[in-house]
């Protein structure tokens, strides 16, 4: 393994965190003593394994500081991809960094914006309100007189944070070499995807255009508020957003004693990310007491749009599907539903995963619909689609890691609150969409255009072919007795394929007069003879003949 020179002291930072926590058994099957010239007795130094293994990995994190707490905290996310367990203690890392100074975050502000602080800010607090591994927050107010949060990135956060990104990616690359597990839990497509989610919050410019996606949705919502961006006094380091005052919603006995009605909060947090996930496809990703505020008037704020998910119609339409498909205990549905969410892999044991998923059908079948916890529901199935190695994509497991954030926010306001109960009308409305009118015409004339699209390539891939044939670049080996046979299959095949491209071309056809009588609103009416009712009876004849000659054939 080639350490880099000038990383060489974090590689042994690193190698004896692991040591201290248990893990001198890795640091030795991966040759790190002998590149690093490490002391042979430290593997004797190794505690007793008194800690479970998933307090030893997030003990090892902490130890490491702000890059691996961070990459740990995104790493709790995965419940796809990491047993629950490890995810129970990966979601309990603290950000305890202390504040930089003062002085600094002016510096960092006046470098940023390109002014003198005087000529930006009408005033600026010297302490932070909040302080975290890749920034702190402080409070001010602009000359034309607006109270702001400015939030300033941690000097040198970025060179640590790719340092440690590189150290990462080879210490992974050299385990996935030596130890089969690595390659199961698939670690090394994980800190890829680790890497780019912390590259991303890196930049505060980012996490602003999250904040105004999600604040599109609630322009008509005064109970739902966003903080706005000042983009004139926001970069890539410093991210200027209007500051609104309120308690946080782990602030629990200050809210009550304000007054706030903990039902009505539960509802209004529930009706709002689902309107983000379903009905938007946009989302805030980490609905944590701490980021989720009361104002003085009522109004539910949110907070820190580093983390968000998205989700395409596409996605929508399935994870719907799955989640009917679970409701229904039907277990053909939910392997389609998986199937087109995630990437199943070619040697996947068919038969087995379908006993996993009717174990789960059975499961959730006798429990009640108002008591099913969608978060729960997403979670199991993550896990099933982690033992069967089945690649769901981020943004859907995004998707299970708020919602299960958020159950955890509402049993604590309002523990009779059923999440499925008020998702019910967004389920009736995605249904409503997908089989919508206008949704099916949409579908069935891109059907009808890229089918035609199709009919008019066949020549030029057909002069292609024979271009290739010609060249003599395509070889086929064929014996003598076999000549005959074959060329008789090849006339048969050649025979349907015109056939169907005749059926095909008549069926495009019969769509295009079928949508124009619709949108036109006009009779089909030639000469007096009822084309489409006479087409669809040509079309059916075709089709059954069709058909009739490929189950006489014994070759269907």
């Amino acid at each position: 393994m080639a350490v880099r020179i000038k990383q060489a002291g974090r590689y042994r930072e690193i190698a004896m965190a692991l040591v201290r926590h248990g893990f001198g058994y890795m640091v030795e099957e991966m040759g790190l003593f002998q590149v690093l010239a490490l002391p042979k007795r430290w593997v004797t130094r190794e505690t007793p394994e008194t800690k479970t293994l998933g307090e030893r990995i997030r003990l090892v994190l902490e130890d490491l500081g702000p890059a691996f707490v961070k990459l740990g905290q995104l790493a709790s996310t995965r419940a796809d991809l990491l047993p629950q367990p490890i995810i129970e203690e990966l979601v309990k890392l603290q950000d305890r960094v202390p504040p930089f100074s003062p002085s600094t975050a002016r510096g960092i502000l006046e470098q940023e914006l390109g002014a003198g602080l005087e000529d930006v800010l009408a005033r600026f607090d010297d302490t932070p309100v909040a302080a975290a591994s890749i920034g702190q927050v402080h409070l001010g107010q602009l000359k034309s007189g607006e109270a702001v949060a400015i939030k300033i990135q941690r000097p040198g956060v970025q060179r640590v944070i790719r340092r440690d990104l590189d150290i990462l990616r080879d210490l992974t690359a050299l385990a996935g070499r030596r130890w089969e597990w690595v390659q199961r839990y698939r670690l090394q497509e994980m800190v890829e995807e680790l890497a780019k989610s912390l590259l991303q919050e890196l930049d505060y410019s980012h996490e602003g255009r999250n904040s105004e996606k999600i604040a599109q949705q609630f322009t008509e919502d005064r109970k739902i508020v966003i903080p706005k961006i000042y983009w004139e006094h926001t970069s890539a380091r410093v991210l200027t957003m209007e500051y609104v005052q309120g308690i946080t919603l782990n602030q629990r006995e200050e809210l009550r004693r304000s007054g706030h009605d903990f039902k009505e909060i539960a509802e209004r947090l529930v009706n709002s990310m689902l309107q983000q996930m379903f009905i938007g496809g946009f989302f805030h990703a980490d609905p944590h007491p701490g980021n989720l505020m009361i104002s003085k008037n009522g109004s539910l704020v949110y907070l820190d749009f580093g983390m968000a998910g998205r989700l395409s119609e596409e996605m929508k339409t399935h994870l719907s599907s799955l989640i009917i498909s679970l409701m229904r205990r039907n277990t053909e549905g939910m392997i389609r539903a998986i199937q087109r969410l995630g990437l199943v892999p070619d040697d996947i044991d068919m038969s087995a995963l379908r006993n996993d998923l009717e174990r789960l059908r059975d499961e959730y079948g006798d429990v009640p619909f108002s008591q099913v916890s969608v978060a729960s529901a997403l979670n199991d199935l993550f896990s099933v689609a982690q033992k069967h190695n089945i690649s769901i994509s981020p943004d859907i497991v995004l998707l299970g890691k708020a919602l299960l954030t958020m159950e955890g926010v509402i049993e604590s306001l309002d523990p009779e609150l059923s999440i499925i109960s008020m998702a019910e009308p967004f389920g009736r409305k995605l249904l409503r969409e997908r089989f919508s009118r206008s949704r099916i015409r949409g579908k069935l004339v891109g059907g009808a255009a890229e089918l035609a699209e199709t009919l008019l390539e066949l020549p030029g891939q057909a002069r292609h072919l024979a271009s290739v044939i010609s060249k003599g670049k395509l070889k086929v080996e064929v014996t003598v007795p076999e000549l005959e046979s074959l060329l008789r299959r090849l006339d048969q095949i050649s025979n349907r394929l015109s056939f169907s491209i005749v059926l095909l071309a008549f069926s495009i056809i019969m769509v295009g007069l079928i949508i124009g009588s619709s949108l036109t609103h006009q009779s089909t009416m030639l000469w007096d003879i009822p084309v489409i009712e006479i087409g669809f009876v040509v079309a059916i004849l075709m089709v059954a003949f069709l058909l009739y000659s490929i189950f006489k054939s014994g070759r269907f």
